[in-house]
């Protein structure tokens, strides 16, 4: 039982994907060059960019943006506009290949509502027109597994000294579009920290803030950048834009709407990198009263030191016990007034929930995955690599020499992607080698991929099933829990010594 059609998803890139990525791929060459002087091949992808848009809302504000960069006038208004073409054209793939993913699943989607007046929007440039495409806020454009960014971010207008960090992220930003990934040395990749230690103590721009963290360390790891033998450009300018128009004036989120009802999980995508850890619950909300269910995501993160890792990444998020007790225990959730994003987002409040019945994320899958619908995607997470849409198949084989998923029936192989499986969960590579269902995320990196989050198998002539988040309240393995305990809580030891360095 596939509840996709892997053959309709498999048959290829959408009509013109290619094109698009193609006029992005130029732009993010001549950004890696820098825009202190625009040669003749970046000034024609820049042209190009701006052609491509001609006809869109932001087409003369690109042309005219485009134009002035060529000719040596860098403002930020003009890498705003620059940005958001960028966006639109990614924005544009990602509708098409999403499209192509939800007709084959039969899966319904609600569409996008615009803000009311007065209110921004999340696709706004300055000025009040919007870009119809969207960024990704961490996942690397190449599919580099070390990038586990836990910022979803939105900047707002918090008044003069938000507005005054939102500047100073311009600056940086600029700077860097100036002289171009090339030209990034250590003194330049370590320029915005104190901006960005500033945005941490804010909530509505942590998000922001966490991004820029995770650009600004990438490029100090590399600087000089000059030395480089190649480039992560599309990664870095993907970052880049995104920052750069989440550091715009104006509300970017909003309209978040109070929901009660039952909550059912799915699985557990962990993201994790040196700084920070998430972990992204994707489930099916049965909202109280009745009506149709729908797809929901909800995230608690943490800060963290790169030692601490593996399974004790799940404590710095004990503040959150029902939650994880639910990940780990395998029941539903009943939730009373927790705000509910347009966008399909949760935002999490342990304290509005309540432990339900036993509910296995399998018969959820079997059961309520295929009739629930879709949330509208918030332009600004318009972009292939942010598509992580939770899907169900069983009945297949894995090629142990590709990795890729067959269906039962033969047909094309669905590629895994096991760079993304946690240390922190018992799910291994061998594990998905031996199983015959899945719950995962389908996800594009250049090409259609599976990222699984739960696993049934049969191991020694037994049923085994392994989730990400089996391990939220501890480590079952006994194996694991000897190695633990061999090694000490790190966790701990570094919360005491904290302590110790405060009270002198």
């Amino acid at each position: 039982m596939l509840d996709v059609q892997l053959e309709e998803v498999l048959a290829g890139a959408p009509e013109g994907a290619g094109e698009a990525l193609g006029l992005v791929a130029g732009f993010d060459d001549a950004l890696a060059l820098g825009f202190a002087r625009v040669g003749e091949e970046a000034a024609g992808a820049l042209a190009a960019l701006a052609g491509a848009l001609a006809a869109s809302p932001i087409g003369e504000r690109v042309r005219e943006a485009a134009g002035k960069v060529a000719a040596g006038s860098v403002g930020d208004e003009h890498l705003a506009a620059l940005a958001g073409g960028r966006a639109a054209l990614s924005g544009a793939v990602h509708d098409a290949l999403l499209g192509r993913l939800d007709t084959a699943s039969g899966r319904s989607r609600t569409p996008w509502k615009p803000a009311r007046d007065g209110q921004g929007a999340p696709g706004d440039l300055p000025g009040g027109q919007a870009a119809p495409g969207g960024l990704p806020d961490g996942e690397g454009a190449s599919g580099d597994p070390s990038d586990r960014q836990a910022a979803s971010g939105g900047s707002a207008g918090g008044g003069p000294a938000a507005g005054n960090l939102l500047d100073g992220c311009r600056v940086w930003l600029r700077e860097l579009a100036i002289v171009g990934w090339r030209g990034v040395d250590h003194d330049l990749a370590g320029s915005a920290d104190q901006t960005i230690e500033a945005l941490l103590a804010v909530p509505e721009l942590r998000g922001l803030a966490v991004l820029l963290d995770g650009l600004a360390a990438e490029l100090r790891a590399s600087s000089p950048v000059a030395t480089m033998d190649r480039l992560p450009a599309r990664r870095w300018a993907d970052l880049w834009a995104r920052g750069l128009l989440l550091a715009q004036r104006g509300p970017w989120q909003g309209g978040a709407e109070p929901v009660s009802g039952r909550l059912l999980i799915l699985g557990a995508d962990v993201h994790e990198h040196a700084t920070v850890v998430r972990a992204q619950v994707h489930g099916v909300l049965e909202p109280a009263g009745g009506g149709p269910s729908t797809l929901v995501r909800t995230s608690v993160a943490a800060a963290k030191v790169d030692t601490i890792v593996g399974p004790a990444v799940w404590r710095l998020m004990g503040g959150h016990p029902v939650l994880l007790g639910a990940l780990a225990g395998h029941h539903s959730l009943e939730i009373t007034d927790m705000p509910l994003s347009p966008g399909g987002d949760l935002v999490w409040h342990d304290d509005r929930a309540a432990a339900g019945e036993p509910a296995d994320p399998f018969t959820t899958a079997r059961v309520a995955l295929s009739g629930a619908s879709a949330p509208a995607v918030p332009p600004l997470d318009r972009h292939p690599v942010r598509i992580a849409e939770p899907v169900f198949l069983e009945g297949y084989s894995v090629d142990s020499g590709s990795f890729g998923l067959m269906p039962a029936g033969g047909g094309r192989a669905l590629p895994l992607d096991l760079d993304r499986l946690p240390r922190g969960g018992p799910l291994t590579p061998e594990l998905v080698a031996a199983s015959s269902a899945c719950i995962g995320l389908m996800r594009w990196d250049g090409r259609w991929l599976l990222q699984p989050l739960a696993v049934q198998a049969m191991v020694k002539k037994k049923p085994v099933a392994a989730h990400n988040g089996d391990w939220a309240m501890g480590p079952t393995d006994p194996k694991v829990v000897k190695a633990e305990a061999r090694a000490g809580d790190v966790v701990a030891v570094l919360r005491e010594r904290a302590g110790r360095l405060l009270r002198k």
